[in-house]
């Protein structure tokens, strides 16, 4: 059994070079599909943005409320849980920050 998959797998490397063999590219076709590239970089931009902004939101409300409530829980320690507070809203941040660095450089 492990000599029919092995050579299965064998013929399937050696094969594969010919399944994803493509004809050279029409010069005419390429620009069209340039701008539809461009076109779909930029919506899909857009979602990434939409995403990672949606994401931090919530990701920042379930930090301030946890925060708050040791607060509450432990008032002597409300200056440490509010330092850690911070740098962990500016980690969180950091990704909305770096989704929309990467649109920048992406769309043109």
């Amino acid at each position: 059994m492990t000599k029919k998959v092995l050579l299965l797998l064998a013929l399937m490397l050696i094969a594969s070079p010919m399944i994803f063999a493509q004809e050279a590219a029409n010069p005419a076709d390429t620009n069209a599909v340039a701008q539809a590239h461009a076109q779909w970089l930029a919506i899909s931009a857009g979602f990434a943005m939409a995403i990672a902004s949606s994401l931090c939101g919530l990701a920042q409300g379930k930090a301030i409320a946890s925060a708050v409530e040791g607060m509450a829980r432990n008032p002597g320690a409300a200056k440490a849980i509010q330092l850690a507070m911070l740098i962990g809203l500016a980690f969180i941040e950091s990704l909305a920050l770096y989704t929309l660095l990467i649109v920048f450089v992406k769309v043109k």
